[in-house]
């Protein structure tokens, strides 16, 4: 296997000597002569060893390196210096250059660190594989997906279990924050111990607190026994705090006090419990913004988000939709006694069309009823039922999408026109993204109330969210039924 090497050097006649001496040794190399260069190959071609000067006429090697390590955490680099900035280099190692070497470069020199560099990424690698194959034999789930912004979040999960620090799991609803929650559970050295999981939305506020913390006997009416928390049942193990932005400021304070001091009494009780619990937390809410509207402690936001990981919704990472969808296919066949389907190319194209504003739990739940359905060997476009996307039935025009504008908000094309030509693109990708899932998410929130008959519990039921998210989405949209 070749393991391609980025040379960042602006004096040609040092760079094609280098190149050549890499080359001769079986190399592939890719060639950059500034900071900005070298940033485009790193995310274009992602090589497994970055070899780069310090002094850039446009940037500089300190700029590659923090590009390189945002990338990927674990890419080697070495930085090229002369001998009057020695001290720029130790710098840059302890930003995390791999090593340095002094100019003039010695290319047997180069080769043999190059080398080392790229045993180090190898050994790296393996030791991921063996760990994830470890952790998946104790019943770890897995991970599926290609995308780099995947793959950077799997690398930062890896990461974090080997410590025990308190994660924060950030992402949109049915992203999959428990999948990830399992997996760091079962990566980390508390793999044995249990895994303790608790939705705090989904159960009520006066409940919440016997949950966590456990009662004594006699606590309150009805406490007829001593009952153990969830707190106390992750005793050396995890515990997932899923919607964490749900709880109440009072219940917040009492939950801080736990993360600090790894102590806190039963609800009735006065005997101090010391427990030894790695908590990581899940939500689907902007936390930052809750602390600005004093919704969300703040010191409870730090102490939680000591190590935060943000998961990608599905439609920033279109790749993995026929990935993930025909692991899906093999998976409810099995379990539905099917022979394998297959995906024809029109259900695949319109999967990777559609927007996912439920992300990987919308499309297994669709995929699982498009299996149901199937009654050949290929599952076709109308076995996906799609919401939104535009589906085109029998004699009939396919459904225009709604035009979109700045506030997110849809309205009715006039006739004649265009509609995809009414939806407003301006700004980033992500802000038109943004409007287009806003009104995406009204419009599935108003047909599910309207099916509902105007019950909240049944349309919260439905759209597979809890009871406060869709009061949330209510107001958040202004939605009257």
């Amino acid at each position: 296997m070749t393991f391609p090497v980025l040379l960042v050097e602006d004096k040609e006649s040092l760079r094609v000597m280098l190149r050549r001496a890499l080359e001769a040794q079986g190399h592939v190399v890719l060639e950059a002569h500034d900071e900005a260069e070298a940033v485009q190959h790193l995310r274009q071609s992602r090589p497994a060893v970055v070899l780069t000067d310090l002094k850039l006429p446009s940037g500089d090697g300190f700029g590659v390196l923090r590009a390189a390590k945002e990338l990927d955490p674990e890419l080697q680099v070495v930085v090229m210096t002369a001998y009057g900035s020695i001290q720029d280099a130790v710098t840059a190692m302890k930003d995390g250059a791999m090593d340095f070497l002094a100019k003039p470069v010695d290319p047997d020199h180069l080769i043999l660190m190059v080398e080392r560099a790229i045993a180090q990424r190898r050994m790296l690698s393996e030791y991921m594989l063996l760990k994830e194959e470890l952790a998946e034999r104790r019943g770890a789930p897995r991970i599926i997906g290609e995308d780099p912004q995947l793959r950077q979040v799997s690398q930062q999960l890896h990461r974090a279990a080997a410590t025990d620090a308190t994660v924060l799991l950030q992402g949109e609803s049915g992203t999959g924050k428990e999948l990830f929650a399992r997996a760091l559970h079962a990566l980390s050295p508390r793999a044995d111990g249990p895994f303790v999981a608790i939705n705090c939305a989904a159960i009520p506020e006066t409940l919440l607190e016997t949950e966590l913390f456990g009662y004594e006997k006699g606590a309150f009416t009805g406490a007829a026994t001593r009952k153990p928390g969830r707190f106390e049942m992750a005793h050396r193990g995890t515990l997932f705090l899923d919607e964490i932005g749900e709880l109440s400021l009072a219940l917040q304070a009492k939950i801080l006090r736990a993360l600090e001091e790894k102590r806190f009494e039963r609800v009735g009780g006065t005997t101090l419990l010391h427990v030894d619990t790695r908590v990581v937390a899940a939500t689907n809410r902007n936390l930052k913004a809750s602390v600005a509207a004093h919704q969300f402690r703040e010191d409870l936001y730090f102490r939680l988000s000591v190590f935060p990981i943000t998961i990608p919704p599905l439609r920033e990472r279109v790749g993995d939709i026929p990935i993930l969808a025909r692991h899906f296919v093999e998976r409810f066949c099995r379990d539905l006694s099917k022979p394998t389907l297959r995906l024809a190319s029109a259900a695949i194209d319109e999967l990777c069309g559609y927007l996912w504003p439920g992300n990987v739990r919308e499309l297994q739940n669709c995929i699982e009823r498009a299996v149901i359905l199937c009654e050949g060997d290929t599952i076709h476009p109308r076995h996906l039922h799609l919401s939104f996307a535009p589906m085109r039935a029998p004699g009939r025009a396919a459904e225009a999408p709604l035009p979109v504008d700045r506030n997110g908000r849809g309205s009715a094309p006039a006739a004649g026109a265009d509609p995809w030509a009414q939806i407003d693109l301006s700004g980033t990708l992500g802000e038109a993204v943004r409007r287009v899932t806003a009104a995406v998410e009204r419009r599935k929130v108003e047909q599910a109330m309207r099916d509902a008959g105007g019950n909240k519990e049944r349309a919260a039921e439905v759209l597979q969210i809890s009871y406060k998210a869709l009061l949330q989405k209510l107001r958040e949209h202004g939605v009257e039924i």
